[in-house]
């Protein structure tokens, strides 16, 4: 109930932005790379497997989506449907071959092969290079709701961003997310119990590409490009940051990382116009390059007093409290 209740806020919160005069633009860049983290929690946070490539799927879908829209005349939901599709497809090869592998092994595997789709899209004509794909149209949703408008535009990503996280949600609470949890626990075990640990790892992995594909075709139509900074080693990594830093194994901790990172990333200072006053953010802003030093003290600092993560040890906390 309580789960519920903070999840009703939160959503009463983000359904009020573009009341509060939040910048809609910053917000929904938040949500696309919260579902993103989202999607990599499915993976590492419920099964135990970490990816050093899951940037291939985000980059692959917006690649996908800003061509489809731009080159070939999609409409923005047959677009975001084709770029989730390829990374959903791309997340079952690479499936195949990962899941034979465990530990740094299988992460090796998911960053090679993740190198060489970042070499494909350098060398592919489509994508446009080092300059990406730039001026990708919104168009209009279902041809009647026109995607040009921010606050239009918000509302279908917010859409979108509660839907996939209720089946991540359900996912989580079925029996098959307890079969993974299994799994990430003692796999060994799992086995005897008659499980085929291979096949459930198999279909998590392809969830989470899928779901991070989903994230990489609503990003790239709400900013309207696509670059290769989205399928560099960097992407994966930090999207590791963010489910650390929220809480592995939680399902408010990425959301909450990815907030606090993009923030960070952005330097503080597109959240709005009330807070590009305030004296931290003019700190931030003269620092220049440099500013990753000091979100990068800001990681450690939470890595160090946080092992759990924030929303992690906020529940570990509270647990003792309760009983």
């Amino acid at each position: 109930m309580q789960r519920k209740v903070l999840y009703g806020l939160l959503l009463v919160v983000l359904l009020a932005v573009p009341v509060l005069g939040i910048y809609p633009l910053f917000v929904m860049k938040v949500m696309c790379f919260a579902l993103f983290a989202a999607a990599f929690n499915l993976l590492i946070g419920y099964t135990g497997l970490l990816s050093f490539g899951h940037a291939m799927f985000l980059a692959s879908a917006g690649y996908i989506t800003g061509y489809a829209m731009q080159t070939l005349g999609f409409s923005p939901e047959l677009g975001v449907l084709a770029g989730t599709a390829l990374a959903t497809l791309l997340g079952f090869i690479v499936g195949i071959f990962a899941i034979r592998r465990q530990g740094i092994y299988f992460a090796m595997v998911t960053l090679a092969l993740a190198q060489m789709v970042y070499f494909v899209f350098l060398q592919a004509p489509f994508t446009h290079g080092e300059d990406g794909l730039q001026g990708v149209p919104r168009g209009k949703l279902f041809g009647v709701l026109d995607l040009s408008s921010d606050v239009a535009l918000y509302f279908v990503v917010l859409a979108v961003m509660v839907l996939a996280f209720l089946l991540i949600v359900r996912i989580v609470d079925s029996p098959f997310g307890q079969v993974l949890v299994a799994i990430k626990e003692n796999e060994a075990r799992a086995v005897s119990l008659g499980y085929d640990t291979d096949r459930f790892k198999l279909l998590a992995f392809i969830l989470s590409a899928g779901l991070a594909g989903l994230a990489g075709s609503l990003k790239v139509v709400v900013q309207g490009f696509e670059t290769l900074s989205d399928a560099y080693w960097t992407m994966s990594g930090l999207v590791v940051l963010m489910t650390l830093v929220g809480g592995m194994g939680t399902l408010f901790g990425p959301l909450l990382g990815a907030a606090l990172i993009v923030a960070l990333e952005d330097r503080l200072g597109d959240i709005g116009g009330a807070l590009a006053s305030t004296t931290g953010i003019e700190w931030f802003r003269s620092l220049g390059e440099s500013v990753t030093i000091v979100t990068g003290v800001i990681f450690i600092a939470c890595v160090l007093a946080f092992r759990r993560g924030i929303v992690g040890e906020i529940i570990a906390r509270v647990r003792p409290l309760r009983a």
